[in-house]
C-alpha cells in the first residue's frame, strides 16, 4: 500500500493547525494493505523506537538519536498494517503534565490555544482531538496518557502493568512507564490494545491478561481521594452527574475507602525520581547522548547533562538522586516502597466489594500555558487522581465527561476508571456502555 496520498493529507493538515503536536512527518512509504489495522494512521510519542526515525524524548540530550531498533509496539502495529506517520510532542523525558517541558515547542490544546493540552503525552492527545490522527500512542507513568486525554476530550487508556511490552520504550520510571492508547473512542482503543498486547520475550515483566471479560455491576468511589482541597467544584459536580447517570443506567454505585490512598502523589514523587535519576545515569557525554568537547572530565559531565536536560529533568535528577543516598534511602525511598504495597492491598480489598473504582481524571480543566510554570507542586497536582492507578500497577481507562466553561471556551474533562489487576478487557465494555449513557 503506497501512503504518500496520506502523508501528503497529513502535511496539509499540519499547515492549518496551530496545536504544535507533532515534531517530524516520516517517510513511510510502502505499509502492509493487510491486518486490523491497515492503511489506519498511527501517531507515536517521541521516545517509543521506530527504526532508523528521530527519537529524542524531547530532549536536546537525544536531538539527533536515530532509533537503531523498534519497539514491540511499533513492530505490532506495523505487522496490523498500519502506517506510524510522524511522532508526537512530549515533556523532556516524559516528565511533565503540560507538554511545555518539550526542549523544541509547547504544544497548545485544540480546545483552546491558550490553554495545554496535558502531558507528558500532550502532543499524541492533541493530535487525535484535533482529527490529525485516529489514533495515537503515548506512555503513562503517573497518568500521562490519561490526564491529557481528559484536557483534549480524548479516550485516554493505561494497561496494567506488563500488558504492552515496554521494549523499546525510552525509559523514565521502569516499575511505573507503560505504553498507552488514545483514540477517539473506546471502541477503538480496544481494537488498538488488542494489536499491541502480550508477552515479549525481551521484556521480562510483561505479561498476558485475563481474556475473560468480568462483568462490571458494582462501581466504587473513594471519597477520601476525590472530596478534598483543590478539586474544582464543577468538575466534582461534573464527576457526581456523571455517577448519577451511570446509577440510572443499571449500575450501583457506592463509595469505598482506600487506606492511604491519598498519599500515592506523595509516594509517587519518591519512587519516580529515583528511577529517574537511575535510569538517566547513562546520559553522561561518555557513554550515551549529548556530548560536549571539554578540558576535563568533570566538565565534560556537567557541561553534556546541563546543556542537555531542561530544568524539570535536573531537578527530579536531584531529587531522586538524594532519596536515594546514604542516610535517606530507608526515610524515603524503602518507606514510599513499603506504602505502596499498603495501597496496593487497599485497592484488593475494595475490590472485593466492587467491580471498578471511578474518581475524575482530572481535579481541573486544562490550566492556561504558563500558569503553572513557576510552581512545580501545583504542576504536580495534576496527577493526583491519575497516579494511584499507576504505582500499583492496575489498569485504568478515561474518558471524555462533558465539558465546564472557563473564559468563554467549553473545556473537556474525563471520567477514569481503574479495574483489578489483569482485568484491562472490562474497562472497554464499561467504557463503551459509559459513553453512550453519560
Amino acid at each position: 500500500m503506497n501512503n504518500s496520498l496520506l502523508i501528503k493529507t497529513l502535511k496539509q493538515k499540519l499547515e492549518k493547525s496551530e496545536t504544535d503536536a507533532f515534531l517530524e512527518i516520516f517517510d513511510v512509504g510502502e505499509s502492509r494493505d493487510t491486518g486490523e489495522l491497515a492503511g489506519l494512521a498511527v501517531a507515536i510519542k517521541d521516545n517509543i523506537l521506530y527504526e532508523g526515525h528521530h527519537a529524542s524524548a524531547g530532549s536536546k540530550i537525544l536531538e539527533n538519536y536515530v532509533a537503531p531498533y523498534s519497539s514491540t509496539v511499533v513492530e505490532r502495529l506495523l505487522d496490523a498494517g498500519a502506517v506510524i506517520v510522524g511522532r508526537t510532542n512530549m515533556d523532556e523525558f516524559a516528565m511533565g503534565s503540560s507538554t511545555e517541558n518539550s526542549a523544541y515547542k509547547k504544544t497548545k490544546n485544540p480546545h483552546d490555544l491558550t490553554r495545554v493540552p496535558g502531558g507528558s503525552s500532550g502532543g499524541s492527545a492533541a493530535a487525535v482531538a484535533e482529527g490529525l490522527v485516529p489514533l495515537a500512542f503515548g506512555t503513562d507513568t503517573g497518568g500521562s496518557v490519561r490526564q491529557p486525554a481528559a484536557f483534549c476530550g480524548v479516550v485516554g487508556f493505561k494497561p496494567s502493568y506488563g500488558a504492552i511490552s515496554r521494549y523499546g520504550l525510552i525509559a523514565m520510571g521502569s516499575s511505573l512507564d507503560q505504553a498507552g492508547i488514545l483514540t477517539l473512542s473506546v471502541k477503538e482503543a480496544r481494537t488498538a490494545f488488542n494489536v499491541v498486547r502480550g508477552r515479549d520475550v525481551r521484556d521480562s515483566t510483561s505479561i498476558d491478561i485475563d481474556e475473560e471479560v468480568a462483568p462490571v455491576r458494582t462501581i466504587g468511589i473513594p471519597r477520601n481521594l476525590i472530596e478534598r482541597e483543590g478539586i474544582d467544584s464543577d468538575v466534582l459536580e461534573n464527576f457526581n452527574r456523571a455517577m448519577d447517570a451511570l446509577a440510572s443506567g443499571g449500575y450501583t454505585i457506592q463509595d469505598v475507602d482506600i487506606e492511604h490512598v491519598e498519599k500515592s502523589l506523595a509516594i509517587y514523587y519518591v519512587v519516580m525520581p529515583a528511577e529517574v535519576s537511575s535510569n538517566l545515569a547513562r546520559y553522561d557525554g561518555v557513554r550515551y547522548g549529548k556530548s560536549v568537547a571539554t578540558d576535563t572530565l568533570f566538565e565534560l559531565y556537567s557541561k553534556s547533562r546541563g546543556e542537555g536536560f531542561g530544568d524539570e529533568v535536573r531537578r527530579r535528577i536531584m531529587l531522586g538522586t538524594y532519596v536515594l543516598s546514604a542516610g535517606y534511602s530507608d526515610a524515603y525511598y524503602r518507606k514510599a516502597q513499603a506504602l505502596r504495597g499498603v495501597i496496593r492491598k487497599g485497592f484488593d480489598t475494595a475490590f472485593e466489594t466492587v467491580d471498578v473504582i471511578a474518581t475524575p481524571t482530572t481535579p481541573t480543566p486544562a490550566f492556561k500555558i504558563g500558569e503553572r510554570t513557576n510552581d512545580p507542586l501545583a504542576m504536580y497536582l495534576a496527577d493526583i487522581f491519575t497516579v494511584p492507578a499507576s504505582i500499583t500497577g492496575l489498569p485504568a481507562i478515561s474518558i471524555p465527561s462533558g465539558t465546564v466553561e472557563r473564559e468563554g471556551k467549553a473545556l473537556p474533562l474525563g471520567l477514569q476508571f481503574i479495574a483489578p489487576y489483569k482485568k484491562d478487557l472490562s474497562l472497554f465494555t464499561l467504557g463503551q456502555d459509559s459513553e453512550k449513557i453519560i
